[in-house]
């Protein structure tokens, strides 16, 4: 087949080179897809196809790594410039607009994804009708920029310092809970050291460490490394299954507010429960931030603060 150059692009030549770009970048066929929308092996086809017109390897490829060729690298660097140069020009028209248009790609953690995003984005979306929302509910803690999102959220405290980080609503308590009829068959608490011999459900971080649950009474501290025969790596299981009396689950008082309230749940150790940093969305503060990202920022401020002062409003 002979080799087309690409002296005058067309809309699929200009699709399948940020095909390869995201390729080149995740250093993943099956990442890239996802960040698409494609399958795979579309995006496998159009890699190849591309390949072909150019009459050059851009990719070496195995079966557990990808990685570019001296031309597709030369080529990627020289793409990013130019797709960069596109999405600021249209950024530009766009901010010409009465409001916000895009699409914005955020990865965040479970809690906030519970606590935060499902109470509030309804309301952002309502408001900003031509902003796309892709939200990635990732527990690991990622390089935001290198896999393509525009923003995180993660626990303050945990933040890269090179990002721009704002803080969403109030500081963080942690709280071990468990229900009444676990609590009926075993001894309560008294100390963070009584855990050691109760049913446990262990809850596994994203980095992959078996989490040793903190305690602080005043200006004591306690870090256990509690038993158990489950564990978990999503903290809304380990709720349904602390409310099943399988067990005493740790996580933030805020997830189980509805289930104290009810004596579903009950808080044990509560003068030992550990108060931490807030929320934080961040982002890279090196780069045009995207269409909707203020919006989005500003209504969530606004939001969790209203919901802060209702919640310490007396009844």
């Amino acid at each position: 087949m002979p080799v087309r150059p690409l002296s005058r692009l067309s809309r699929s030549d200009l699709a399948d080179l940020n095909a390869f770009r995201a390729v080149e970048r995740l250093k993943s066929f099956t990442k890239a897809a996802v960040e698409l929308g494609i399958t795979t092996s579309a995006l496998s086809h159009a890699i190849r196809n591309l390949e072909t017109r150019l009459g050059v390897r851009l990719l070496n490829r195995t079966s557990r790594t990808v990685a570019a060729t001296e031309a597709g690298a030369s080529l990627a660097m020289r793409l990013n410039v130019g797709f960069r140069e596109i999405g600021e020009a249209l950024d530009e028209i766009n901010r010409l607009r009465d409001r916000p248009v895009g699409r914005l790609r955020l990865n965040i953690l479970s809690d906030s994804a519970r606590l935060i995003m499902a109470r509030h984005l309804p309301k952002f979306l309502n408001q900003f009708p031509d902003v796309e929302v892709e939200i990635s509910v990732d527990d690991r803690m990622v390089d935001i920029v290198s896999e393509g999102f525009d923003a995180g959220i993660r626990f303050g405290g945990t933040v890269p310092e090179d990002l721009v980080a704002i803080n969403l609503g109030e500081e963080l308590k942690w709280v071990a809970v468990a229900s009444p009829h676990y609590l009926y068959r075993r001894p309560i608490p008294i100390t963070p050291e009584d855990l050691r011999s109760h049913a446990c459900i262990q809850l596994r971080t994203g980095q992959g460490t078996i989490y040793k649950w903190e305690f602080r009474k005043g200006e004591e501290e306690r870090v256990i490394d509690v038993p158990g025969k489950v564990c978990v790596s999503e903290t809304e299981l380990a709720i349904e299954l602390a409310l099943a009396s399988a067990g005493i689950a740790y996580c933030l008082e805020d997830r189980v507010a509805t289930y104290l309230k009810s004596g579903s749940l009950r808080v044990i150790l509560p003068e030992w429960s550990p108060v931490e940093p807030a929320m934080q969305l961040y982002y890279p503060g090196h780069r045009r931030i995207p269409q909707g990202l203020p919006e989005l920022i500003n209504l969530l401020r606004e939001e969790i603060e209203a919901e802060t002062v209702l919640k310490n409003s007396p009844v």
